[in-house]
């Protein structure tokens, strides 16, 4: 099973979900933080480091002593990462989303590729978790490419969850394909409602089976409830708007050891999940 936990906007508790459902787990689970702009999982599991690999992405660079000018390059690349106006071809290794696709064209076989660093890919180790996070270089643009290489360290044996990106854009449908489920973690606000909308829009549009974790509740009105209600979507956790899960949190703490009594939130989400993802075994 493959769980993405995802929010139509930043703030509303994913990452506080994540980290949480993965201690809930009894047995291994993967948690692959996959927010690289700025990952967070790490400051709620503790535990030792157990790798570091710096991840790069291959940019063209181009021989001028081979290149005519042709521009095929330039017309080939949809991101305007190379351009050619009859001389050598400027490069853009910001803008490069390393398909390799101008080195393939190039008639005189004038262009290579060479590596460019965006970041690295983190392991650690804590109790039960096993962490795999992506950290993006200060300045570099391009997430996805990170988080594929986030992702190509998980293990199909073990059960995983993705914590996403916020919001829904391109790191967030890179984190979501190939999930089994998603969670949209929203919080009962008008903000909340707005973006919460968005977000099922893209997941509909992925065609993942998803369901819907309502937290701060008691914090706002009901009209996240109605909407999930109008609209068919099951309400997965309703996690309350109690002072001691934010005081737990901003210690760096888990809710389901700071407050016992809401590991069984969690472990009931956890059986919803993979009764949704896998009804037969359930």
């Amino acid at each position: 099973m493959i769980l993405a936990i995802a929010s139509g906007k930043g703030g509303t508790g994913k990452t506080t979900v994540s980290v949480n459902l993965a201690r809930a787990f009894d047995s291994e689970i993967q948690l692959l933080d996959c927010d690289v702009e700025e990952p967070n999982d790490h400051l709620f599991l503790k535990g030792a480091p157990t790798g570091r690999e710096i991840i790069g992405i291959p940019v063209p660079e181009v021989d001028e002593a081979l290149c005519d000018g042709c521009g095929e390059c330039g017309r080939f690349c949809e991101y305007h990462a190379i351009v050619s106006f009859g001389t050598t071809p400027l490069v853009f290794p910001e803008m490069c989303h390393g398909c390799g696709g101008c080195t393939m064209v190039c008639p005189v076989k004038a262009i290579r590729e060479t590596a460019k660093p965006i970041g690295a890919v983190e392991t650690r180790r804590a109790g039960n978790v096993t962490l795999v996070q992506g950290r993006l270089d200060i300045g570099a643009a391009m997430a996805p490419p990170l988080i594929h290489a986030v992702k190509a360290r998980l293990r199909r044996d073990l059960p995983a969850i993705l914590d996403a990106p916020p919001g829904t854009s391109c790191p967030v449908i890179a984190t979501l394909r190939g999930a089994d489920f998603v969670l949209l973690v929203t919080e009962p606000t008008p903000f909340g409602l707005h973006d919460l909308t968005l977000a099922v829009e893209m997941v509909r549009a992925l065609g993942i089976p998803f369901g819907v974790v309502v937290n701060r509740v008691g914090l706002g009105d009901d009209r996240v409830h109605r909407y999930c209600g109008q609209r068919h979507i099951p309400i997965l956790l309703e996690i309350p708007d109690d002072r001691r899960i934010a005081e737990a949190c901003s210690r760096g703490g888990l809710i389901v050891e700071a407050l016992p009594e809401y590991r069984g939130l969690f472990r009931n989400l956890v059986g919803k999940t993979m009764f949704r993802t896998n009804p037969k075994e359930a």
